[in-house]
């Protein structure tokens, strides 16, 4: 089964469009372990709209935090001090995808790290990257992060306007997994979510686990 999780190289790259594609190309369970910032909608909520298969369950957060703001910032203001061993997979027999909160290294608590929870859960990692001035140093600092802590990449994830030579520079330096690319759509709906999970289904079936 594959048990992943999806992390972006900083905010607003697309992780919860790609986290809705992943889960409805492999009709995966899906978890959002921290919430903040509840309206309009949570991640959760977002991805429930644009799943269409009768599989996916959606397990309830660990943390709903009201505050639209770093977790442990959104937690501190709640009197709420986020805590590892406050987390634990939720029991499923099938696929799982877990959806991140920003970045790698967005903090969670004092000392804990998004980082340290993803080492904690024993997940692989699929990491979503977007192309804007910049965007190589962090696409490149978030995989060697994950490289330094010993975690696995399931996947490399482009989302949004192609850039061919800053895609193929990343490509070369790290050889990571290439998952297919998300284009950028003038509006992100279920059927297009459905139209990009049948090219991640296919990915998979010919990316077997390592």
């Amino acid at each position: 089964m594959e048990r992943l999780f999806i992390t972006g190289i900083g905010t607003d790259v697309g992780k919860t469009f790609v986290s809705a594609i992943l889960t409805e190309a492999l009709q995966a369970d899906y978890w959002k372990p921290v919430q903040a910032g509840l309206e309009p909608s949570t991640d959760a909520g977002t991805v429930r709209s644009l799943v269409q298969n009768p599989i996916s369950h959606f397990f309830p957060e660990r943390y709903r935090l009201l505050m639209p703001a770093s977790p442990h910032a959104a937690a501190a203001a709640e009197g709420i001090t986020i805590q590892l061993q406050d987390f634990a997979l939720p029991a499923t027999q099938n696929h799982l995808l877990v959806e991140g909160a920003g970045g790698l290294l967005v903090p969670l608590a004092p000392g804990l790290l998004i980082a340290d929870l993803v080492k904690h859960l024993e997940l692989a990692v699929v990491v979503v990257s977007r192309n804007y001035l910049g965007s190589i140093n962090h696409t490149l600092l978030t995989l060697e992060a994950l490289q330094a802590r010993g975690i696995r990449v399931r996947g490399l994830v482009f989302n949004g306007e192609p850039n061919p030579a800053t895609e193929e520079f990343i490509s070369q330096h790290t050889g990571v997994p290439l998952m297919p690319r998300v284009r950028q759509e003038a509006a992100i709906t279920a059927e297009v979510v459905g139209q990009y999970a049948q090219e991640f289904r296919e990915w998979f079936g010919q990316a077997p686990l390592t």
